[in-house]
C-alpha cells in the first residue's frame, strides 16, 4: 500500500463528486481534523466554496456531492452537519495500513515538493561572542531547513556573517595598541571583545583614536595587506568559535559568506539603479522611492541604499545579496529569519526587488520577537548579554540533575552525555515551542520538567516506547498492518498519520511552533495509551498490535524531534 494524505484524498473525493453533479471545483482547501470527533475525523468544507462559486446553497451542494461520492477503502462513513459541512469517518482497517504504510516510507508519506529554496539564518557578528539574542535566528532557521528539506526542497542554509564595516578599523586600532598576546591565545574571542569594548572607553577621552579608527577601515576597504591580513585573522577565530557553537546545536550550513562577499557589487548596482530610474538622487543620497501602492507606510520612507559621502548602507547589501543568490541559486523562494525590528527593513528590500523585476522568487520574512532572561531584557548597553555557551552549559547542569535523578544506575559517562543531549534541546525546544512573533523569556524550571510541554518530556515518552519494546526482547521491527480495536488505540493511530500534515503547515507558515503543539499532544496521547492499556502482559493477538503501536509512535515522535533539531534518545 502505497501512503496517503488523507485530507488531500478527501478532498480529491469531493472534487469528483463535486464535478459528477456538474459543479465547478477550483482551488479546493484541502479537509482538516474536525474539532470534536463525534463528528468524524475529517471535515471538507469545500461545500461552501463550490457554493458561491456556482451560486447555489451550501447544504443542497453538500447533499449532492454526499450523494455522488465514489466508494473507496479509506472512507467509512460520511455526514453532513449545520449549514453544509461535510464530515468523514475514517476505516480502522484502511487507518492501520495507512499508518504502516507512512512509518516505512523514508519521509513518512509526505508527498515530495519541488524546488529550491533559500533560508538565511544565524548571521552573527565576526570578532564577538554569539549570544542569547543569536539563539532565535538559529534554532528557528534550522528547524525550518529541516522540515522544508524533508519536504522534498532542495535548500540552502546561508550563514550571513556579519564581517564588514567601520568596527573593524577600531579593532585594529586597539589590536595594535592594547592587545594582550596571551590573553588572545587562550581566549581569542575574548580578547577582541576586551579591546574592542576598551577602544570605546578610550575615544571618549581621546577623539584622535575615532580618526584613525576611520583611516585604518579606509585601507582595509582599498585592500591594505597588513590590515587585510588581520581582518582574516578575525574571521578565523570567529568561525572556530562559530562552529564549536553550531556543532553542539547539530547545525551545518551549506553557504557562509559575510557582507564583504559583495562589497564589489554595491556601487555598480546602485549606479544600475539610478541608470534604470528605480533609484534617485535625493540631496546628495541616492534612494530609492516608493508609492502607495507598494505597501504601508513605504511612501513616506525611502530605501536609502548611499549616502551622501558614496558610503553604501546595510539595504545596498540586501540587495546584491538577494541579486547574487538569484543569480547563484534560482530559487524559488527565500527566507529570511530575523527579529521583528527588522520588519520594515525587509518590507522595503521586497518592494524593492519587485520593483527591479527580481520576481523569481517568494520573498519571506520570518520575523520573531525578542528573547530575555528572568532578570531582564537583554542589552549589550546594560553589560547583562548572556552569551549562548554559557546558556547551554547551564542548561547541561540543570539537565544533569534530571537525569541523575531518573536514571542513577548508568555510568557518570553517560549521565553526562543524557545531560548535555536533554540541556541542549530544553533550551532549542523552549523556543521553538512559543509562536515565533511572541516574546519569549527563559525560565528553567518550565523548560526542564517532564511534566508540560518540553524537550525533556518528550524525549522521554520516545525512550519510553523504546524501553518497552527492550523490556520484551525486541531488538528490530519490521510493521505489518494491523486494525485498531480500542478506541484510545484508533485515537493514537489517526494522530500518528498526520505528522506529514502538520510539517507542511508548519513550513507554509514559518511556524516550528505548529509542530511542537503536534508533538506535545502526541506524546501524552502515547502516554495514554501505555498507561490504559498493558502492552507486554496483553494477550498474543494484543500484545503484537499494541507493539506495532509502540513502535510506529517511536518512528513519528522520533522523526517530529530531528526535524526540530533534537536528536530522540533510547533511554534517558
Amino acid at each position: 500500500m502505497s501512503p496517503q494524505n488523507a485530507p488531500s484524498l478527501i478532498t480529491a473525493l469531493v472534487r469528483e463528486a463535486a464535478l459528477a453533479a456538474g459543479f465547478t471545483a477550483d482551488e479546493l482547501e484541502p479537509a482538516a481534523p474536525t474539532r470534536d470527533a463525534a463528528h468524524g475525523d475529517y471535515q471538507s468544507n469545500s461545500a461552501f466554496r463550490i457554493a458561491k462559486a456556482n451560486k447555489q446553497n451550501p447544504r443542497a451542494v453538500a447533499q449532492a456531492i454526499v450523494e455522488r461520492l465514489p466508494a473507496h477503502a479509506a472512507v467509512r462513513a460520511v455526514s453532513i452537519a449545520g449549514p453544509g459541512f461535510i464530515n468523514f469517518t475514517l476505516n480502522d482497517a484502511w487507518l492501520g495500513a495507512q499508518l504502516v504504510a507512512q512509518c516505512e516510507d523514508a519521509q513518512l508519506g509526505l508527498a515530495q515538493r519541488q524546488g529550491r529554496v533559500v533560508i538565511d539564518y544565524s548571521s552573527p557578528n565576526v570578532a564577538k561572542r554569539m549570544h542569547v539574542g543569536h539563539l532565535r535566528s538559529t534554532v528557528i532557521g534550522a528547524a525550518l531547513h529541516n522540515m522544508t528539506r524533508f519536504a522534498g526542497y532542495e535548500v540552502i542554509a546561508d550563514n550571513h556573517i556579519g564581517d564588514w564595516g567601520t568596527q573593524f578599523g577600531k579593532l585594529i586600532v586597539a589590536w595594535r595598541g592594547w592587545l594582550d598576546a596571551e590573553a588572545y591565545e587562550a581566549d581569542p574571542i575574548g580578547e577582541l571583545q576586551r579591546i574592542y569594548a576598551d577602544f570605546e572607553v578610550r575615544a571618549e577621552a581621546d577623539p584622535t583614536l575615532a580618526d584613525q579608527a576611520r583611516h585604518e577601515t579606509a585601507k582595509l576597504q582599498a585592500g591594505d595587506p597588513d590590515n587585510r591580513a588581520l581582518w582574516r585573522q578575525f574571521i578565523e577565530v570567529s568561525l572556530q568559535e562559530f562552529n564549536t557553537l553550531y556543532a553542539r546545536l547539530g547545525i551545518q550550513f551549506d553557504e557562509v559568506l559575510g557582507e564583504s562577499a559583495y562589497n564589489d557589487m554595491l556601487q555598480p548596482l546602485v549606479e544600475s539603479l539610478l541608470a534604470s530610474g528605480v533609484a534617485q538622487v535625493s540631496d546628495g543620497a541616492v534612494v530609492i522611492p516608493f508609492e502607495d501602492a507598494d505597501g504601508p507606510g513605504l511612501a513616506k520612507a525611502p530605501m536609502l541604499i548611499r549616502k551622501r559621502d558614496g558610503a553604501a548602507l546595510y539595504g545596498t547589501t540586501d540587495l546584491a545579496t538577494a541579486r547574487y543568490r538569484l543569480d547563484r541559486w534560482s530559487p524559488t523562494r527565500i527566507v529570511y529569519v530575523t527579529d521583528t525590528r527588522q520588519q520594515f527593513h525587509f518590507q522595503q528590500l521586497f518592494a524593492a526587488c519587485k520593483k527591479l523585476g527580481w520576481t523569481q522568487a517568494e520573498l519571506v520574512h520570518c520575523w520573531f520577537g525578542l528573547l530575555s532572561m528572568p532578570e531582564g531584557t537583554m542589552s549589550s548597553r546594560k553589560g547583562n548579554v548572556v552569551n549562548l555557551k554559557d546558556l547551554l552549559d547551564e542548561a547541561a547542569r540543570h539537565a544533569r540533575a534530571l537525569v541523575d535523578q531518573k536514571s542513577p544506575n548508568l555510568s557518570d559517562d553517560e549521565r553526562a552525555k543524557i545531560a548535555e543531549a536533554v540541556g541542549v534541546a530544553a533550551v532549542r525546544y523552549a523556543d521553538l515551542s512559543q509562536n515565533p512573533q511572541s516574546d519569549v523569556t527563559f525560565r528553567w524550571e518550565k523548560m526542564l520538567t517532564l511534566d508540560g510541554n518540553t524537550a525533556p518530556f518528550l524525549m522521554y515518552s520516545y525512550a519510553r516506547c523504546r524501553s518497552l519494546q527492550a523490556k520484551g526482547g525486541i531488538t528490530a521491527w519490521t510493521l505489518a498492518p494491523f486494525t485498531p480495536v480500542e478506541p484510545v488505540e484508533r485515537e493514537l493511530t489517526i494522530a500518528l498519520t498526520r505528522l506529514n500534515e502538520v510539517v507542511v503547515s508548519a513550513i507554509d507558515g514559518s511556524r516550528p511552533n505548529t509542530l511542537c503543539d503536534y508533538l506535545f499532544n502526541l506524546a501524552g496521547l502515547i502516554n495514554r495509551y501505555y498507561h490504559d492499556l498493558p502492552v507486554l502482559t496483553a494477550a498474543p493477538e494484543d500484545r503484537d498490535r499494541r507493539l506495532q503501536v509502540i513502535e510506529a509512535s517511536a518512528r513519528v515522535l522520533g522523526q517530529g524531534l530531528k526535524l526540530l533539531g533534537i536528536q530522540p534518545l533510547d533511554r534517558m
